[in-house]
């Protein structure tokens, strides 16, 4: 089991933001894809971003383009996930999680596409 250890949650007013943190325990082949997702109540886990570490690719869903972005710290093996302009349809827990970054069939949006999960981050946005 590789460990992902997630930080960053919170509670925020609408309009402000936050930065999640995931650090990845070690950097192998199995989470040589590392992406954000969330889930609030009553509905399926939604992808969000992903990171490929092998050539730098990164991808976030149109949903949130130009309100959250992905980054990475290469040094610490640490994905984040900076969120801005949050509005209370943000609430939800937000997963860390890798997998492979080859998977024929599977795409990397999808929650099948990944092996492990960090702990999950409750963000919870006031209107």
């Amino acid at each position: 089991q590789v460990p992902l250890v997630e930080s960053g949650g919170g509670l925020v007013q609408a309009g402000g933001s936050l930065r999640l943190s995931c650090a990845a325990f070690e950097r192998t082949a199995t989470t040589s894809l590392m992406a954000w997702l969330r889930q609030a109540p009553g509905k399926e886990r939604e992808f969000l971003a992903a990171f490929r570490w092998s050539t730098g690719e990164s991808h976030v869903t149109d949903s949130v383009k130009g309100r959250f972005t992905i980054s990475t710290d290469n040094t610490k093996n640490t994905l984040y996930l900076q969120m801005d302009s949050l509005q209370p349809e943000d609430t939800a827990v937000y997963y860390c999680a890798a997998g492979r970054d080859v998977q024929p069939g599977v795409p990397y949006t999808s929650r099948s596409r990944y092996e492990y999960w960090g702990q999950g981050t409750q963000v919870t946005v006031s209107s």
